[in-house]
């Protein structure tokens, strides 16, 4: 399996589905409309709206049936990047190589990009079709849940009430498992609920995705203290300079590099019970955690 190849490809449907489901840049207000494009279409990994494609694709089903999930999620994600970069936040100046939605369009409408973004994905998930086995419904609660106070939000929250502070490990995870590992694991489980999956499988899939979350964040801790801003897209070194709890903050490098492969080794793992059919989530893992940017 060429897993760029299949990357590209599925990134490359979820781009085209984008397109056609964000206003135009003519569509008033220009300016929004303007500023979420911006972002969306900033040259992203794409890596949760391809991780549902590739778990309806594992369970089964074809991967355009989850094209709205898999876009919803992306819109999602993409909001809570847009906020993050805010000054009242992370302030950061750069992400994916380009200039951060607040630099270039203002603070304001950058916010309102960002509140727009995080509602038209409920808006494009109402395109999916109801399964058998799950309603409409189901999908909404499963991506308000990964995106409430209790997930992303909350993790976003603790994350930064835990700058300069002494944090425990307990601390950590419960900023990773809401910030990163939620929605990843949330992409997983939209993807097979749209195939029209069992619960187990379903579940398993979730098991996949938050150990998979977790280790990537792990990765993306790494990274910071190691890559520069020009291999990053960001800017490098973010976290020490704001005093953010991370792996290695906590446990150093070393320790952090072993609990990113011994999760990614669990996260392979949930996929026994797909067998072959989940050979790209296995590619797909492995690459996460090997990637340098």
């Amino acid at each position: 399996m060429n897993v760029k190849t299949r990357i590209d490809s599925l990134r490359k449907k979820v781009d085209r589905s984008l397109d056609r489901w964000l206003p135009s840049e003519k569509t008033r207000p220009v300016s929004l409309h303007r500023a979420m494009r911006y972002s969306i279409f900033s040259g992203g990994k794409r890596l949760r709206p391809v991780l549902t494609l590739a778990a309806a694709e594992a369970c089964g089903g074809k991967p355009a049936l989850a094209l709205p999930a898999a876009c919803a999620v992306e819109c999602v994600h993409t909001y809570s990047l847009v906020h993050d970069d805010l000054p009242c936040m992370d302030d950061d100046d750069l992400r994916r190589g380009r200039p951060t939605s607040h630099k270039v369009f203002g603070e304001g409408i950058a916010v309102l990009a960002g509140d727009a973004l995080l509602t038209i994905a409920f808006e494009i998930l109402a395109e999916t079709k109801e399964t058998p086995r799950h309603k409409l419904q189901d999908f909404f609660v499963e991506l308000t849940s990964a995106a409430g106070s209790s997930s992303l939000i909350g993790g976003q929250v603790a994350d930064i009430e835990a700058e300069n502070k002494s944090s425990t490990p307990q601390d950590l995870l419960f900023i990773h498992r809401g910030k990163t590992a939620a929605m990843i694991a949330a992409s997983l489980r939209l993807g097979a609920m749209a195939a029209n999956a069992p619960l187990k499988e379903v579940r398993a899939l979730g098991k996949f995705g938050e150990s998979l979350g977790l280790a990537f964040q792990i990765v993306d801790d790494i990274l910071d203290v190691t890559q520069s801003t020009e291999s990053l897209g960001k800017s490098a070194g973010k976290d020490i300079a704001a005093g953010k709890t991370t792996y290695p903050a906590i446990f150093g490098l070393e320790k952090s590099r072993k609990e990113a492969a011994r999760l990614t080794n669990s996260a392979r793992k949930a996929l026994a019970p797909f067998g072959d059919r989940a050979a790209f989530l296995h590619a797909l893992a492995d690459q996460m955690l090997n990637r340098t940017c």
